[in-house]
């Protein structure tokens, strides 16, 4: 009998945010979504200016733990998060932490749209879910190995999972997802009437 063996495997953290935490207020952490939104002009202009449906603080604000305390709450829990998915990773850091980089809102009107796009100078990336109205976008990962398959056929339909070149995760409010941030992804367009309210993070290895 042959033996046929999964290598080179690409991982993904899920968890419900409360499990290294105590439990958030989403109600609150999703009004502070918008207060900061509505106030921060720069990063309106800069939305504007790039045509980025919606809003995201990426560009403009890179202090939200200092700002509003349910945002260092919020790190508190991610931390310990991605504690976790590095030892499940089994990465030999050398006596260094991974530390939180940056950490941005995003908000996805309906139409709205985010790219295929990956996080080149950071170890983990991830999201955490404050809104998530029925029929909005699913997280869409790519194989990252597609680039390098030029003559390779489709898969199948209804091909296993850890086999399909792309991949819908649909996370719930309260979610945290992780993964390595070479995985390239993407957020199709949101076809809900409401917003779609997420905030997403990098950690550096220093």
């Amino acid at each position: 009998m042959p033996e046929i063996h999964s290598l080179f495997v690409t991982r993904l953290y899920r968890a419900a945010l409360a499990d290294h935490s105590p439990a958030l207020d989403m109600a609150e952490l999703r009004a502070s979504c918008y207060s900061i939104a509505e106030d921060d002009e720069a990063g309106q202009d800069w939305c504007e200016e790039n045509a980025y449906p919606g809003y995201t603080s990426y560009a403009s604000l890179t202090d939200l733990p200092w700002r509003f305390p349910i945002f260092a709450d919020l790190v508190k829990s991610l931390d310990a998060h991605v504690a976790a998915f590095a030892e499940d990773l089994e990465f030999d850091l050398d006596g260094r932490d991974l530390k939180l980089e940056d950490i941005w809102i995003n908000i996805l009107p309906e139409g709205g749209s985010h790219g295929s796009h990956i996080h080149p100078h950071s170890v983990i990336s991830g999201t955490t879910y404050i809104a998530m109205p029925e029929g909005t976008s699913a997280l869409k990962l790519e194989d990252p190995r597609s680039g390098l398959m030029m003559a390779a056929p489709a898969r199948r339909k209804g091909a296993r999972e850890d086999l399909k070149t792309f991949v819908p995760v649909a996370p719930k409010v309260g979610d945290v997802l992780l993964w390595e941030s070479w995985l390239r992804h993407e957020v199709p367009v949101n076809m809900a009437e409401d917003d779609r309210i997420s905030v997403s993070f990098n950690y550096s290895w220093g």
